[in-house]
């Protein structure tokens, strides 16, 4: 099976299981040549969660907005997995309600196997987390809401 049949069928297979990274690898005489194959997708726009950052409710006569989320938004600057901890196990960056300063990290964001800090760029109280640990992220989506 050639390359492009390969990577084709597993695509295949990775939508209709759901399935949004996958890796493959196959060894040639006695592990003398490897092939490796990383497959990575995104989710389906439908099932992404939207986060907006400050929403505005829907009034009636006088009701004030219920649950209006409004403050910084700290976004992330690159598309990749947002972590909220330095290492599995161990204690978050930040908790909401957790005061923060300028240079602060509050996540890593990793990339290309990279992990990149993402440090609050100004004073602060977290007022709410966005993304969950492990989460992908998007390029300018927002991660934490700074008040």
């Amino acid at each position: 099976m050639s390359f492009r049949a390969t990577v084709e069928s597993m695509s295949k297979i990775m939508d209709e299981m759901g399935i949004t990274e996958l890796e493959l690898e196959r060894q040639f005489l006695f592990g003398v040549y490897r092939k490796h194959i990383h497959l990575s997708k995104q989710a389906a726009a439908a099932a992404m969660p939207c986060f907006p950052v400050a929403t505005e409710a829907k009034q009636t006569n006088s009701e004030p907005a219920q649950n209006a989320v409004s403050g910084y938004a700290l976004k992330s600057p690159m598309v990749g997995v947002a972590y909220l901890a330095p290492e599995p196990g161990a204690k978050p960056f930040t908790t909401v309600g957790a005061s923060i300063k300028a240079g602060d990290t509050v996540a890593l964001v990793e990339a290309m196997k990279t992990f990149n800090p993402i440090k609050s760029d100004k004073d602060g109280v977290v007022k709410e987390i966005l993304v969950s640990d492990g989460q992908a992220v998007e390029f300018d989506q927002p991660l934490i809401v700074i008040e």
